[in-house]
């Protein structure tokens, strides 16, 4: 569905990433995992077109996106909910979640798409004429998934969903993420909490000094003293 190929990529001259082979099959949810200042986060600003690589491909769907620029994709069907919710304050929650449905293929079900959100995340529903800077660290991270969530996509793309937030909203999202998947939604996630991401995982990638060190399925990448080493910096 999604695919990486010899991605290099980096900020003003440095590189950050370097020869990057990944891939998310339809129907799976697939995670990143690294620690902090690995490459995830570019890994994701690649995919959704913030990020032009200075070499390798991006395919979705065996199409060639490399070219297509980030406010095209999602109407490709690539949903970002980023790092840091980046919600906006001032317009209230429904607002915010409105503004996921802008592209063509989501305007037409807008309505729909806003009750599947608010079924997915009741809590939310009272707090829809709430201003987002109203809103607590879990509430704002169900809006900012949920407004992903409004673009109808083919695979939502999550950057650290579990970023600031208490122990029980964490387990709350996870579920949440996993019953996506488990409902067909394609999903492709960078987490820093490795357990918690490769517990509801098909496949995962661990990333270090912005490379693929390994990848497999979950439960061969938790038992691995490589992984541990990798991600807790033990030599």
């Amino acid at each position: 569905m999604l695919r990486l190929e010899g991605i290099d990529a980096g900020y003003d001259g440095t590189q950050i990433l370097w020869d990057i082979a990944l891939e998310a099959k339809r129907g799976q949810m697939t995670v990143i995992i690294g620690p902090n200042g690995a490459g995830k986060s570019s890994i994701l600003k690649v995919v959704t077109g913030l990020l032009p690589p200075t070499g390798g491909r991006v395919f979705f769907d065996d199409e060639d996106i490399t070219e297509v620029p980030a406010y095209e994709r999602p109407d490709l069907g690539i949903a970002a909910c980023p790092e840091g919710r980046r919600l906006f304050p001032q317009l209230t929650a429904e607002a915010n979640l409105r503004l996921g449905a802008y592209t063509l293929r989501a305007r037409r079900h807008a309505d729909d798409r806003l009750a599947q959100v608010y079924a997915l995340f009741p809590g939310i529903r009272p707090r829809a004429t709430t201003k987002a800077l109203r809103l607590s660290g879990g509430e704002q991270q169900m809006v900012a998934i949920g407004r992903a969530l409004m673009a109808s996509p083919e695979i939502l793309v999550l950057d650290e969903p579990s970023l600031g937030l208490a122990p029980k909203v964490v387990t709350e999202i996870f579920e949440t993420v996993h019953r996506l998947r488990l409902e067909g939604l394609s999903v492709l996630m960078v987490e820093q909490n490795a357990y918690q991401a490769l517990r509801i995982a098909d496949y995962g990638y661990v990333v270090q000094g912005g490379r693929v060190l390994r990848s497999g399925p979950p439960g061969e990448l938790m038992d691995l003293e490589e992984l541990r080493k990798a991600y807790f910096a033990i030599s």
